[in-house]
């Protein structure tokens, strides 16, 4: 059954098969017979995965300087990981997109849940950004270029290499064009406002599409409104309210690059009037906001991981609490409180618990009234927990 072309490596004989042959993509290092033959195998090579009866699971990727020492493929051991192959998975995940979005704008490619493990592709237009986050996405990183190409038409190619996961890979952090050409930031349409994505010098691939729901629900509460938009980015959810109506939004930031962004964003929205920015610590600025007396109808924080890991989840959820409490003294009587986390580590259990203590430390009463995660260009897989690591819980603030 298994190709020639690729070398064997076997699960230990007491290891736990049966998650693996369910769907679980990953194989830990403790799992594996790591013999010299599997030692020697550079890191993204391809393999044939045998349990430990030398029953053969399938084609997976091995990295063995990984504590994630393989990854699942393809079930069946005899396929070919080529640019035919790779083809065949980016036309099922741009079926599921195109019946989704009438514009080419969101997430083509969403690692393990899309079958391209630790790969994740963003589409902006005719322009789309990779991050190969496995060594083997490296390593085939030409084909999966060409296959992009071939299967959606973009012209413009960027390998985005920032992020943590590519350093647990052994992998370089340089961002470089590999088609075509960009020289400016991209707009993005997207639930009725426009954000400008800075695709070679912005965070992450530029725009965060994850976010599309949570910023039409916040949009939904937003008519009328004072916006105020903490860990703004370039402008996602105060841009979303601005155009349902928001009467003002203010964008709070550390980034002035991003902010900048937000900026054209408003003033291609024809709303710059009712929008305004200010850099800063969100703790900080926070804590001066209410002791100037501000306050607002809609408030959102959607800040970074701080919790990206197991180690980090305590000190996490602490923090969590503590935007929470902050946030909570800025909502108005009867306004509304949006508290969003992208930490893998902390469930939505945990997180809206530590986002309902800081509500209650701050003296204030609450109700939920929404809980929000990615979008479905966004997928989970139902075996890999990890694969769904966003959360937005929306609460109002009663009187």
């Amino acid at each position: 059954m298994a190709s020639p072309s690729y070398p064997i490596i076997r699960l230990r004989p007491k290891a736990e098969a049966r998650a693996i042959r369910h769907g679980f993509p990953w194989i830990y290092a403790n799992e594996l017979v790591t013999d010299r033959r599997t030692k020697a195998l550079a890191p993204g090579a391809l393999a044939v995965l045998e349990d430990g009866e030398r029953t053969p699971m399938g084609v997976v990727t091995v990295n063995t300087n990984s504590r994630i020492i393989a990854r699942m493929l393809d079930r069946d051991p005899a396929a070919q990981i080529d640019r035919t192959w790779l083809e065949t998975r980016l036309r099922a995940a741009l079926a599921h997109r195109e019946r989704l979005y009438p514009d080419p704008f969101y997430r083509l490619i969403h690692a393990e849940a899309d079958g391209l493990p630790g790969v994740v592709i963003d589409r902006f237009g005719d322009a789309a950004v990779i991050q190969p986050n496995a060594a083997w996405a490296e390593m085939l990183l030409d084909d999966l270029t060409a296959a992009l190409i071939a299967v959606t038409g973009v012209t413009c190619v960027i390998k985005n290499a920032a992020g943590r996961s590519r350093a647990l890979e052994g992998l370089d952090e340089e961002t470089k064009l590999l088609q075509g050409a960009i020289e400016a930031p991209v707009p993005v349409p997207m639930n009725g406002a426009t954000y400008m994505a800075d695709l070679l010098g912005g965070q992450k691939t530029g725009l965060f599409f994850d976010q599309r729901p949570n910023h039409a629900f916040a949009q939904s509460l937003s008519k009328g409104a004072r916006m105020l938009d903490m860990f703004s980015h370039v402008g996602g959810f105060s841009l979303a309210a601005l155009a349902g109506g928001a009467t003002s939004a203010l964008a709070v930031d550390s980034s002035i690059p991003a902010l900048d962004l937000a900026g054209q964003g408003a003033q291609m929205m024809g709303c710059t009037d009712r929008f305004t920015t200010r850099k800063g610590d969100a703790f900080d600025v926070m804590a001066a906001l209410a002791a100037e007396g501000a306050q607002f109808d809609l408030v959102v924080c959607d800040p970074p991981a701080f919790a990206p890991s197991k180690p980090s989840l305590e000190a996490g959820l602490r923090a969590y609490e503590r935007v929470a409490r902050l946030a909570a003294n800025l909502v108005a009587p009867g306004g509304y409180l949006g508290l969003c986390s992208c930490s893998h580590a902390a469930d939505l259990s945990k997180f809206r618990a530590a986002c309902s203590r800081g509500i209650g430390k701050a003296g204030r009463s609450a109700q939920i009234i929404h809980t929000g995660s990615a979008g479905p260009d966004h997928p989970q897989l139902p075996q890999l927990a990890e694969s769904g690591y966003l959360k937005a819980v929306f609460y109002r603030l009663t009187p």
